[in-house]
């Protein structure tokens, strides 16, 4: 495109020649926000209530008496052998709870909700993961798993569970 008495034109120059009479294109797409996941006032009083219910079962002045040794604690009528199998690791969680960052109110909300949740889908073993921290979790857990009805038993967790930053607990089954 070079005339022999003119200088060569620019890419700039041949881009405008080539769109000369367009018009830009108006954006006409609309993005909507996402919707809202919208919760029945009835079906959040329902939750709410359940809630409440189950951390009824927690007293944080209850202190009992676990002894020396590995964590345990066998409720009364129950077979002293579930502890031993506990710790052996016969049982297998079907639900695993970890409270790894939470405050005691919190965890103490999430431990009634995980039992509730054992409790509707009947499951017998779950394993509740406190960690290490500044141990504060993993003092009050257990006083805490003590009080609730449906706890047969519980133990420190084997390795594979979580060693003693964890908890196996074994419930009543309900059918």
């Amino acid at each position: 495109m070079k005339n022999s008495d003119q200088q060569p034109e620019s890419d700039a120059t041949l881009f405008r020649q080539s769109v000369k009479g367009t018009r830009r294109l108006k954006q006409d797409k609309v993005v909507h926000p996402p919707a809202k996941k919208r919760q029945s006032p009835l079906l959040k009083q329902q939750h709410e209530r359940a809630q409440r219910n189950a951390s009824h079962h927690f007293s944080d002045v209850f202190e009992a008496h676990f002894g020396a040794g590995p964590l345990k604690y066998i409720a009364d009528g129950e077979d002293p052998y579930l502890a031993k199998q506990l710790r052996r690791g016969d049982f297998e969680p079907d639900l695993l709870l970890d409270l790894h960052g939470l405050t005691q109110a919190q965890a103490k909300r999430e431990l009634a909700a995980l039992l509730a949740s054992c409790e509707r889908e009947l499951v017998a073993c779950c394993s509740i993961m406190h960690g290490y921290g500044e141990g504060v979790l993993k003092q009050r857990v257990p006083h805490w798993l003590v009080q609730h009805p449906l706890v047969r038993a519980f133990h420190q967790a084997p390795q594979a569970w979580g060693g003693d930053a964890a908890i196996l607990v074994l419930l009543r089954v309900q059918s």
